[in-house]
């Protein structure tokens, strides 16, 4: 299939599909005319790449991940024992992050409780 019908098949632009393939994260085949051509293998690829972009990996990390992954109809699974502790590792950061956002939202409660207890418009 060109690369049209897997956009259509798989709900991603055309413009994400090849910006995969400049990650490594597909790798079409070429026809003479330049065409690329994909399998249905792709449309599995690119539901894997889907989920892994959706678990908060860049492209980079998916490139080096991806090959470690079982697709167990749809539910992906690590492979290599080396990825689950990068993948815990990932997640940490993820939890680092989240909480840093609840403080910074502490903050900003703090703040609009003060202007509350003010008694009005601190907005000028």
């Amino acid at each position: 299939m060109r690369i049209g019908e897997l956009a259509r098949r798989t709900g991603i632009t055309e413009r994400a599909l090849r910006y995969y393939e400049e990650q490594g994260l597909l790798r079409p085949e070429r026809r003479p005319s330049g065409y690329r051509v994909y399998g249905d293998a792709d449309v599995a690829a690119v539901r894997r790449i889907r989920i892994l972009l959706a678990a908060g990996l860049s492209t980079a990390q998916i490139t080096q991940v991806l090959p470690c992954m079982l697709d167990d109809d749809g539910r992906l699974a690590p492979l290599c024992p080396e990825l689950v502790d990068a993948l815990v590792e990932h997640r940490e950061k993820i939890g680092e992050a989240i909480g840093e956002l609840e403080a910074t939202r502490a903050n900003l409660d703090r703040i609009i409780s003060a202007e509350a207890r003010a008694g009005g418009d601190l907005r000028g």
